[in-house]
């Protein structure tokens, strides 16, 4: 069998249409057609029905979707832990962190758990949460530091993957007040009013747990999304300078509360909690890796 097979198969039943598929391969519908029909031989059954349109996958077909994607699954992960075996005696972390969580939280976090672990080189990748979800997946970081939440979907909850909430904060809705001390754009305040919103990006781990948490919430309500943006600290300084409302974490803005310069401009039922965890693979190796994990399951 041809590995390409898999993927070719994986396309397919993606879209549902030969041409597409074979288009999103970079192949002509020809070979493509006959590569999964190679694919049909060596199982021996019909993976596709083709009578249909958009064709659709037979018993056998939608059996081996999941045994594909486990397949490409396993294979893509291969270089990473090549990589995590070579390295069992190296002292180099690796580390993927969200953004916001990078500036603040990570160097307070690490000077916590140093008095019982002497780390001697962390190398940190600072993306976004998907991206990050990407890198623990192909094996290329030992640990993810990331905002989670029980009702936002992640690929790290589940098997082979285990986490430790090593911190908490909590998202206010905050914004700069007018002259009176009351926020300029308040949620709820006047039900013909559409306060302007300023919210994450899809591509943003808060703004995933923000629509899982509260999107349906506030759908309810007259609202107008003015801005959008991957970084809470990109959002803080829009709402300094008047232009919303957003959800800030507690921990970014009280100096800015304290001074008075952001207000809470919603109610308490409008909080949205979160946990800080760190994740692994629970195979994971390494002697750097498991001394970390275990100062950090130890100052719990």
């Amino acid at each position: 069998m041809n590995f390409i097979w898999l993927e070719d198969f994986l396309a397919l039943a993606q879209t549902g249409h030969f041409s597409r598929a074979a288009e999103d391969r970079c192949s002509s519908q020809p070979a493509f057609s006959r590569r999964i029909r190679s694919l049909e031989e060596w199982i021996g059954t019909d993976l596709v029905d083709r009578s249909a349109q958009p064709a659709r996958l037979t018993a056998a077909g939608e059996w081996f979707k999941g045994v594909a994607e486990n397949l490409v699954g396993q294979i893509d992960r291969l270089p990473g832990e090549a990589q995590q075996v070579a390295e069992t005696q190296a002292v180099t972390l690796r580390m993927a962190c969200t953004h916001g969580l990078s500036f603040v939280f990570l160097p307070r976090w690490l000077r916590q758990i140093e008095s019982s672990f002497a780390m001697e080189r962390l190398e940190l990748l600072s993306d976004v949460l998907s991206r990050c979800e990407v890198l623990m997946q192909q094996g290329k970081v030992h640990f993810v530091l990331t905002h989670a939440h029980p009702q936002a979907p992640s690929p790290l909850y589940a098997d082979p993957y285990e986490a430790l909430k090593i911190g908490s904060y909590e998202l206010w809705a905050v914004s700069r007040p007018n002259d009176r001390g009351l926020p300029l754009h308040a949620l709820g305040a006047d039900k013909k009013s559409a306060p302007s919103i300023l919210g994450y990006t899809d591509e943003s781990g808060l703004g995933r747990i923000f629509e899982a948490v509260m999107g349906k919430r506030l759908k309810t309500l007259p609202t107008q999304v003015a801005f959008k943006a991957h970084l809470a600290s990109v959002l803080r300084t829009m709402a300094l300078d008047g232009r919303g409302l957003a959800w800030l974490p507690k921990t970014l803005v009280e100096d800015d509360l304290a001074a008075g310069k952001l207000v809470p401009a919603a109610p308490k039922a409008w909080h949205v909690s979160l946990d800080i965890r760190l994740y692994r693979e629970k195979n994971m190796r390494g002697q750097a890796p498991l001394a970390l994990w275990r100062a950090a399951a130890s100052d719990q």
